[in-house]
């Protein structure tokens, strides 16, 4: 929200050398955001002066029009004489009154105005348009042409408000009340300690039986309609040159006058407003929901379908606006113009001033994906009682500036409502606070905001009909805090309970992240929204339980409204945006939930906030929330070693994918087996599928390898690039925590190697296992250090596993003999379970 220092200070008596830092500083102690004040013309320097054009003489032979003109500034050039001046617009004709800048002056921007020669002439000036000068955007694109009452020679600085203060104010979604001069000079007055002229306070008639037929089928959507007719406007009238530049400087841009009056009266009171071409509108204007695929082409030109929830103005034909969010095209104000013939100005207007459900009103502009000035109020919420007095102000502005005529009837359709009322402790902030207030220093407060206080200890409040946010005692004495200033609450530390600290959970997380840090992974941290489309660009089957995804009612994006079920896609996003911006050498690593939804669907209970939940309720809670269990993954790709003096180095690969998920099982003190897999987006030949033995049984809980070349083609990742993705919380419950301190023998190792070959679909790890087993306890480690396939000495299909086997035992040096036993028992099994035979 905008607002112009001097437009302020009509409403607050502000002391004469308050600045807009001053206002800045006072409104941000008291809760308002007020994130910059800009300084409308404080490099503008004069002289700047109205002229009128005298004479006007077209330039032949350049590329565009050019005009040399001579322009009356009346004694403001200091001889009286005609200002001879070079200018290429084509808006003003002989007989205008421009907005002149003399030679000595200065243009925002620093741009200095000096007589120069141009186009064969000599410019002594130039003649202003409104970008020239800061001003915002007037509509017309080219030069400011002035009302012809316009004095000649008067100083342009002082009629078009070029010096000002304006203060933009982020407005909180709860506080629609300061998207307006009335609601921001309320602050000030109470911060200031000065007393409010409202410019709500106006005389407004009654409502009669002569106004214009309006009918309310959904009282719940439109509790107030209010409508007046202001009729006889004149089509030559014009916005004048103070109400445009507020709403310039107030961000808006003047359109007509029938439609800046009724954006003024908006800015200045907060409550929205539409003006319906009175010969337009057929029968009575009637309030209801759309009916499903009904159509509607909006003041933008754009026909929409209409949504069943939509609430909408009507006429006899059909919709002629979306209620609060923006008017149809068939009822539009029609301006004057003198270049279009026979085009009808429109003469007699009808006010709507209403209120409606600020969650009817979000939801249909959200749909229609349509905010406007008029939506974003009525979403935050809009003063009920201030739509007459709006309406009414609106009257009084036509009347004066077009020359209308106010009819005498007056239309109020008005929901019965009671007004809302709190009932507070008037000890309730301090115990909030931690500062002893006093009953006093609480009922001023309230007041001060425009609550009506009774009682003594216990406060019955009755809440401003334009502070709709308030609701609760607690938001009671937030307003008592915020007055009495944030900056003097006092600063306590919390004091933790001894003896608690992180969980085996939270610690075995760090744990893992220290562990990839330091094998040179950075941690990246995405949001948890993905679109459906993605698990297609992964090559997820249309069965695969990864589908099945928990959906948000409200997403942030609709291109993203569903929760992730793999961490794959944030990564591989990431990948992709460091990629494309140079940085080609990359491991990331995250972990974080993935959410499934549970098999039966629940509603979770509202909690009550004045007591903690009890273990049902929060158990109740959790029943309703879908599985979420922690997941760790890993994306690589580029080189995994960077090449130097030491060395070539080496790009990263399916088995560096494969020793993450190493590192992070030994991290969580788990065995994991690894062997040959195929899913999703992992290269059918380069995955291996990672498991883990839960209650006996094995268990898949991840995959790694390098990803598929359709995957990194459909995402636009680089080649070769290799990921993996790890169950967290199935690790950790099969996973032993407990440091082991390693053992260290006194007797000296017996390394016996064995090459076996088997079927080349074998399993390594198979094989593995098998050797590992027959071995014995006498076995202490076992590697593989070799694969080799030939076809010409293996056999067709078949291939050669070589391991390094490493016997110990914990009270004796083994002997040749027991370590060659132990080798020959566990090449047995391994033969029996595998088919493996000893090579050579």
């Amino acid at each position: 929200m905008r607002v112009p220092l001097s437009w302020l200070r009509e409403y607050v008596d502000l002391p004469a050398t308050e600045t807009g830092r001053d206002v800045q500083a006072k409104l941000i102690s008291a809760g308002l955001e007020v994130e910059t004040v800009e300084h409308l013309g404080a490099d503008l320097k004069g002289p700047l002066v109205v002229g009128q054009v005298l004479t006007i003489e077209e330039l032949e032979g350049f590329k565009k029009p050019i005009r040399f003109c001579t322009v009356d500034v009346g004694q403001a050039n200091g001889t009286g004489e005609p200002q001879e001046i070079v200018c290429g617009a084509r808006n003003f004709s002989v007989g205008d009154k421009v907005v002149v800048v003399l030679p000595g002056a200065t243009l925002p921007g620093g741009f200095s105005i000096s007589a120069r020669k141009t186009y064969g002439k000599v410019s002594h000036g130039m003649i202003c348009s409104s970008g020239e000068l800061g001003m915002g955007d007037d509509g017309t694109h080219g030069i400011i042409v002035l009302p012809p009452e316009t004095e000649v020679g008067k100083d342009a600085v002082e009629l078009l408000e070029l010096v000002d203060e304006v203060l933009d104010i982020a407005v909180t979604a709860n506080r629609g009340d300061c998207l307006s001069i009335r609601g921001v000079a309320r602050e000030t007055a109470i911060a200031y300690g000065l007393p409010l002229r409202d410019p709500a306070l106006l005389d407004v008639p009654g409502p009669n039986a002569f106004g214009y037929p309006v009918k309310v089928s959904d009282p719940a959507g439109c509790d107030r309609f209010t409508a007046r007719t202001v009729t006889g406007l004149s089509p030559e009238a014009r916005s004048p040159i103070w109400l445009q530049r507020r709403l310039q400087k107030v961000g808006m841009r003047p359109i007509s006058l029938a439609v800046d009056v009724t954006n003024y009266v908006m800015m200045e009171l907060g409550q929205p407003l539409h003006a319906y071409d009175r010969h337009q509108v057929q029968g009575t204007i009637g309030v209801r929901r759309a009916q499903e695929g009904e159509k509607i082409v909006t003041l933008d030109g754009v026909e929409r379908k209409l949504h069943a929830e939509d609430l909408v103005i009507t006429d006899d034909r059909g919709p002629i606006g979306l209620a609060g969010v923006m008017g149809g095209a068939d009822t539009e104000i029609a301006d004057h113009d003198p270049a279009e013939e026979g085009a009808a100005a429109t003469t007699d207007v009808i006010i709507e001033a209403a209120h409606f459900d600020q969650v009817s009103v979000a939801r249909t502009a959200r749909r229609h994906k349509l905010s406007s000035e008029a939506s974003r109020r009525f979403e935050r919420g809009v003063d009920p009682q201030a739509a007459s007095a709006a309406a009414q102000r609106t009257v009084d502005l036509l009347v004066l500036l077009a020359g209308g005529t106010a009819e005498a009837g007056v239309t109020e359709v008005i929901a019965p409502s009671a007004p809302h009322t709190i009932t507070l402790a008037a000890d309730h902030p301090d115990k909030v606070a931690g500062v002893t207030y006093g009953r006093e220093t609480v009922v001023r407060r309230l007041q001060e905001v425009g609550c009506d206080v009774y009682g003594q200890d216990e406060l019955i409040v009755t809440v401003p009909s334009w502070r709709p946010d308030l609701t609760d005692p607690n938001d009671l004495a937030e307003e008592v805090i915020r007055l009495e200033g944030y900056e003097n609450l006092p600063s306590t530390l919390p004091r933790p309970p001894a003896g608690r600290g992180l969980t085996g959970r939270q610690r075995l997380h760090r744990r893992i992240g220290r562990a990839l840090a330091g094998a040179g992974y950075v941690e990246a941290l995405n949001y948890p929204f993905v679109s459906e489309q993605v698990f297609d660009q992964l090559g997820l089957e249309a069965d695969d339980p990864a589908r099945r995804v928990v959906k948000l009612v409200n997403p942030l994006s609709d291109e993203e409204p569903a929760l992730r079920t793999s961490l794959l896609p944030g990564l591989l996003a990431a990948l992709r945006r460091n990629d494309g911006r140079g940085s080609h050498d990359l491991a990331l690593f995250e972990t974080g939930l993935v959410f499934q939804p549970r098999d039966a669907a629940r509603v979770a209970a509202n909690l009550s906030v004045d007591r903690r939940p009890s273990p049902d309720d929060i158990a109740a809670l959790n029943a309703a929330l879908p599985d979420q269990p922690r997941h760790v993954a890993v994306v690589l790709a580029g080189a995994r070693e960077q090449a130097g003096w030491w060395g070539k180095g080496r790009p990263a690969d399916w088995a560096d994918a494969v020793e993450a998920a190493r590192t992070v099982a030994r991290e969580a003190g788990a065995e994991l087996g690894i062997r040959k897999g195929q899913y999703g987006p992992w290269h059918p030949g380069r995955c291996a599928e990672l498991t883990v033995t839960v209650d006996g049984a094995e268990r898949v809980v991840g995959h790694a390898g390098e990803l598929h070349p359709r995957v990194l083609k459909t995402l636009g990742l680089p080649a070769r690039a290799c990921a993996m993705e790890l169950d967290l919380d199935v690790l950790e419950r099969v996973g032993d925590t407990v440091p082991q301190a390693p053992s260290i023998s006194t007797f000296p190792v017996a390394t016996q190697d064995v090459a076996l070959v088997v079927d080349a679909y074998v399993p390594a790890s198979d094989v593995e296992a098998a050797l590992r087993e027959g071995a014995g306890e006498l076995l202490e480690s076992i590697r593989l250090f070799d694969v080799y396939e030939n076809a010409e000495q293996l056999g067709e299909g078949r291939k050669s596993l070589a391991y390094a086997l490493r016997f110990r035992a914990d009270d004796r040096t083994l002997t040749v003999d027991e370590a060659s036993a132990a080798r020959e028992a566990a090449v047995a099994l391994a033969t029996d379970r595998t088919g493996a035979v000893l090579r050579g």
